[in-house]
Order: structure tokens, then C-alpha cells, then sequence
């Protein structure tokens, strides 16, 4: 974790962001910018200790010696000139199109955790270098 944590920025489950996109493309208006959040402003140290209770409760045999996840994290100087916020106003295009996000911060960084764990084949490829970005999900 990078500098004290206490960074603050606005999560959205990517389903959310992709049904919002479709919305804009379908029922938005020609030349108009929709800002798409997902109303769920948290602090970086409380979306690593989020992830980390996650993985506590779902991997009963944790690596190493450590009780749980939460013990792994270390902090490291911050970047200079880092920005303590990253968030936008989303109301636009709920008050003009209706679109809300259907996940709440818990439901889609459990919902997250879970896909990373069930695909340990595509994220290994991505440590290693193998992954080239090509499009997945594709039938060959």
C-alpha cells in the first residue's frame, strides 16, 4: 500500500460500468458526457482490509505463517504529487437515463475476488509476462 492509505477513491463493479456504457449508447443524448460512479467513495487502507477479510473468509489454508491476509500489507513511500481523491459526480446520469449501479462496494469486490480466484490460469499470465491483451471469452 502506498503512502498512509487514507487516499480516497470511487468504486464501481465493472458489470455496473458496462451496463452504464450500453445506457449511454442506447438511450443517452448525441454530444452529451455522462459521468459514470458508482457512489462508493472509500479510503485505498479500507479497500485492502476489505479484500483482505474477503480472502480470510473464503481460503481456510493461508501462505506462510500469517493468521490472516491483513498481516501481508506493507506500506511504501507515496508518488509525489499523488492525488488524495479520485471521484466524479455520477448524478447526470442517474437523474437523465435512471442508470444506478446494481452492486454495492461489498457485493462486486466480493463478487471481483472471487473471479481473480477462479481464473488463477489468466492472472498468472498477466504476472508472467504471457499475456499479450488479446480479447478473451472469444470462441476460436
Amino acid at each position: 500500500m502506498y503512502g498512509n492509505g487514507e487516499q480516497v477513491r470511487d468504486w464501481l463493479y465493472v458489470e455496473d460500468h458496462a451496463r452504464a456504457l450500453y445506457k449511454v449508447a442506447t438511450e443517452g443524448k448525441t454530444g452529451e458526457t455522462y459521468c459514470i460512479g458508482g457512489h462508493n467513495e472509500r479510503k485505498n487502507i479500507d479497500v485492502v482490509k476489505t479484500v483482505c477479510s474477503i480472502l480470510d473468509s473464503i481460503i481456510v489454508n493461508k501462505p506462510g505463517n500469517i493468521k490472516s491476509f491483513a498481516d501481508l500489507i506493507t506500506f511504501v513511500e507515496d508518488r509525489p504529487g499523488h492525488d488524495l481523491r479520485y471521484a466524479i459526480d455520477a448524478s447526470k446520469i442517474e437523474r437523465e437515463l435512471g442508470w444506478v449501479p446494481q452492486e454495492t462496494f461489498e457485493s462486486g469486490i466480493e463478487k471481483t475476488i472471487k473471479w481473480y480466484l477462479a481464473n488463477e490460469r489468466w492472472w498468472q499470465r498477466v504476472l508472467d509476462g504471457s499475456y499479450a491483451g488479446e480479447r478473451l471469452g472469444l470462441n476460436k
